[in-house]
């Protein structure tokens, strides 16, 4: 059966503040969604605190909208008892990666196969404007007056540290990179990590402004795709090589600058070096790497598990609950 975006849409009204990045991403999910081609029966969207955990509400899916932090483990319950279940969690900077934290660690090294979608403004937006665990060192907000004087987290880097395998970015107001990357994230069995770059217009409005407009956004970020050159620019005429251990951005015809010379991206290789260098980038020396930047097979929790019970039950009388109960002592009344 095809399906399309309308499908996907819940008769709840949206109520995220007009402008907010949240709007735009939710719109390409549902595209995404429809593509994908699974039935809104058979997908479940699990949250949990926070604006973009809100989105459970406004998709015509199966929803659970925890408490704060849990996310991740209440996913990663529902794929484990129903691995046929498509299964994608939503969750914030701050939902994520403070108090959940631990969860999303947990989750990724697991490898559960569920899409986790981490909606990133470097800010508490739910609960009025405080400093966040992404907001960089700095920063003023209502909770650091003077200034945040801790250092900011990475997704990529825990994501990797925690063994991820697969690692994607994208921005709020790219829809067409937005929707490459969700198509990927559903066909990747294992946690797939979308951190969606999006724009609070009430308590952090322009926070990814350096690279968000559609001018900034060509010369400032660098698409990867798996197999393809490392190329960006308004005229496809700059790349990235490698410049002994570090990767350096160069100008094709410049210098004998050669297009065979530009790195082609491998997001399939086991080892993240590469990786990890590629999700570092920052302006204003390199592009903000979009797309995506690691895709790797693994065996995942959920199947792993599966294949324990089904050897389990093999070898053993006891294939399930009621001959459990058949062991037991029984009498009659």
């Amino acid at each position: 059966m095809e399906y399309t975006n309308k499908d996907f849409k819940s008769s709840q009204t949206v109520k995220w503040c007009p402008g907010c990045g949240d709007h735009a991403l939710i719109a390409t999910l549902q595209k995404a969604m429809a593509e994908i081609g699974v039935a809104p029966h058979n997908v479940a969207v699990v949250s949990g605190i926070g604006c973009s955990s809100r989105l459970p509400y406004y998709l015509n899916t199966y929803g659970f909208h925890s408490i704060h932090g849990r996310g991740a483990a209440i996913a990663t319950g529902v794929k484990t008892a129903n691995p046929n279940i498509c299964v994608w969690q939503a969750t914030g900077d701050g939902d994520c990666l403070a108090i959940g934290g631990n969860h999303f660690i947990h989750s990724v090294r697991r490898n559960i196969d569920i899409n986790v979608l981490l909606f990133n403004n470097r800010i508490y937006g739910l609960t009025k404007g405080q400093y966040s665990p992404t907001s960089p060192r700095g920063f003023v907000s209502k909770s650091s007056p003077n200034g945040s004087i801790e250092k900011a987290f990475l997704p990529a880097e825990l994501t990797f540290g925690a063994g991820g395998t697969f690692f994607a970015r994208t921005l709020d107001v790219d829809a067409e990179t937005a929707k490459m990357v969700l198509l990927a994230a559903h066909a990747h069995k294992g946690t797939s990590v979308v951190e969606c770059l999006v724009n609070c217009v009430i308590f952090n409005h322009g926070t990814h402004a350096d690279i968000s407009s559609k001018e900034l956004r060509v010369e400032k970020t660098v698409v990867l795709e798996h197999g393809k050159p490392m190329i960006f620019g308004a005229n496809r005429d700059k790349g990235l090589v490698l410049d002994g251990w570090n990767i350096k951005a160069v100008t094709i015809g410049e210098n004998g600058v050669k297009e065979s010379d530009i790195l082609i991206h491998d997001a399939k290789t086991q080892d993240y070096t590469l990786h990890l260098k590629l999700a570092q980038m920052h302006q204003p020396e390199l592009p903000v790497a979009m797309g995506i930047i690691r895709d790797v097979e693994e065996c995942s929790y959920e199947t792993e598990l599966e294949n324990q019970i089904l050897q389990v039950q093999k070898n053993s009388k006891v294939k399930n609950f009621d001959d459990l109960v058949g062991t037991l002592e029984q009498w009659e009344i």
